[in-house]
């Protein structure tokens, strides 16, 4: 008869390992659930891990209205946010500041921190003249501010007026004057043109105010305004005026000579003096006399006078002989003069009677020709070109010699002079003009010989920073795999798949000893086995509900004993 195992402790296997885990250990469904369990463990915790949000700013410094506006847009879209800076800045996942931002524009937020000329709409009885006189100021700042934002490149602006309480004495009167404050969107830039557009925008929208009295200042206080001009007088669109002519003039000599010496083996600078002034000038001309026979009269005026006076006077000078005349007396009929159209032929006319006393006759002519006046009217335009200075720099020639080995040899005198005047060409060249032109043939640096800037360590870049931390998710996620098939799925593959050793024959009959005891049947031995095997279960499962650190170390004690 078989001994049973006693009460406070298990019964040891054939092998010598206890009954657990021999149960354990015949069911090899286990150990791979207790592994595939403990991989997607590790696997859940490393996903988890490599998508922590990574929050990047999406507003700052906005007021509370507007803070407040945006906190519960963003809680109406399920997108998670939080504070930084006490509260200046929200905060957001970083893939989503861009999309955000254009779904909180399409509801008007961040709303303009100014205010326009709606002040004016709730204006109550009995506010003095001061209180209406700050409102319009404030209305205005606010309108011109919108104005400012509404340009592309800005994020957002402030006007700040100066406006003088106006006088009735002119020595008193003072000018007002403006400020521009721009917050520039990140990453742009305004240009000296649009800032020289808000400064006439702002000046032309209050009244008696000078451009020259509007500074405009961007976020990092940096003037701009001052960069309308400089101390010679010339605006922004001058300067760019003289830039695109020497650019101009720089493109087409490059052009006609790269056919001939190669693209990169040419360069070319161009200096050119532009004369910005505007002159006008009247010029009125007589051309000198010229015939008389030839010129076109323009009026001719003639006159002619003839006067006979009688006795001359006479006698001795007094009174008794100055008297006047007598009445003079005329016949009726006076005779008709010689060879007169009714005279009858033949008949002799009387003689003329002599004169009485002295003849006055005068003639006057007075003639006006035609004058050749010539006025002329010029107008000199701005922006012609006074002196060009020109630079040109030729490569020497690449030469490949007889044996294969290259080499660069400089232009001859004929190449030269022909570079020369294709240069004169296409710059127009004019001595008169005082233009220069200078040409130099010389070998160009090669790349190689150029020294490299230092470039930051690779350890402080922050795209190597970036890349090495995804490149690290990716080793840590291998590492986890292959400790998982190492430990856990190779084993259990390798006991589990492994073909058991033969079972030596057992004797059908046990040789008798006197201290053997005859062999019992085949079927009490089943039956005692099956019933071992209960008692054992059952003694597991109550020693695992009462002591589940025993059946823990079991579990540890069988996959140390199997490794």
């Amino acid at each position: 008869m078989s001994t049973a195992a006693p009460t406070g402790s298990l019964p040891a296997g054939g092998n010598g390992l206890p009954p657990m885990l021999e149960r354990l250990r015949a069911q090899p469904r286990l150990p791979l659930i207790i592994g595939a369990a403990l991989l997607v463990t590790a696997v859940a915790a490393f996903a988890l891990w490599s998508r922590v949000t990574d929050y990047k700013v999406l507003y700052t410094n906005v007021s509370d209205r507007d803070g407040g506006a945006i906190i519960a847009s963003l809680q109406q879209m399920n997108v998670p946010y939080k504070f930084a800076e006490g509260g200046g800045a929200i905060l957001i996942a970083g893939d989503k500041v861009a999309e955000t931002r254009l779904k909180l524009a399409a509801q008007g937020l961040p709303k303009a921190g100014g205010v326009g000329f709606e002040l004016m709409d709730n204006q109550k009885f009995g506010t003095s003249q001061f209180a209406e006189q700050i409102n319009y100021q404030r209305g205005l700042e606010g309108e011109l501010a919108r104005s400012i934002e509404s340009i592309g490149t800005i994020e957002a602006a402030r006007v700040h007026l100066a406006l003088p309480k106006p006088s009735l004495f002119v020595r008193d009167q003072k000018k007002p004057s403006a400020s521009v404050v721009l917050t520039l969107m990140r990453g742009r830039s305004i240009d000296e043109g649009q800032v020289s557009a808000i400064v006439h925008m702002v000046s032309s929208s209050v009244p008696d105010l000078d451009a020259k009295s509007v500074t405009v200042v961007d976020q990092r206080g940096n003037l701009l305004s001052s960069a309308r001009g400089t101390t010679q007088g010339l605006d922004v669109s001058q300067l760019k005026y003289a830039q695109e002519i020497e650019q101009g003039y720089v493109r087409r000599i490059e052009a006609i000579l790269q056919p001939l010496v190669g693209a990169s083996n040419v360069r070319a600078q161009v200096a050119a003096e532009i004369d910005f002034s505007v002159v006008e000038h009247t010029d009125e001309k007589y051309k000198p006399n010229q015939d008389p026979s030839q010129a076109a009269i323009r009026s001719q005026q003639s006159s002619e006078s003839a006067q006979q006076h009688g006795a001359p006077p006479g006698g001795v000078p007094g009174a008794l002989s100055n008297q006047p005349p007598v009445n003079p007396t005329a016949p009726i009929t006076a005779p008709k003069p010689p060879n007169a159209p009714n005279a009858p032929p033949g008949t002799a006319s009387a003689p003329a009677a002599a004169p009485a006393g002295p003849s006055n006759t005068r003639k006057d002519v007075t003639t006006n020709y035609e004058l050749d006046r010539t006025i002329r009217h010029v107008q000199q335009a701005a922006g012609g070109v006074k002196r060009l200075s020109v630079a040109v720099v030729v490569n020497h020639r690449d030469m490949v010699d007889a044996a294969g080995k290259a080499s660069a040899q400089a232009l001859t005198p004929a190449e030269l002079e022909q570079i020369r005047n294709l240069t004169k060409e296409a710059m127009g060249f004019s001595p008169e003009r005082g233009d220069s032109l200078n040409v130099v043939n010389s070998a160009f640096a090669r790349d190689g010989d150029t020294t490299p800037t230092p470039e930051l360590p690779f350890w402080r870049d922050r795209d190597n920073l970036a890349l090495g931390k995804t490149l690290g998710q990716y080793v840590l996620l291998g590492l986890l795999a292959l400790f998982a098939w190492l430990a856990v799925l190779r084993p259990l593959m390798r006991r589990h798949l492994a073909v058991p050793p033969p079972t030596p024959p057992v004797a059908a009959v046990a040789t008798a000893t006197p201290d053997t005891p005859p062999a019992e049947p085949e079927e009490t031995l089943q039956q005692r086995e099956s019933t071992r095997q209960k008692a054992d279960m059952d003694y597991a499962q109550q020693t695992a509900d009462k002591d589940p650190k025993l059946v823990a170390a079991l579990i540890q004690h069988w996959m140390h004993t199997n490794d």
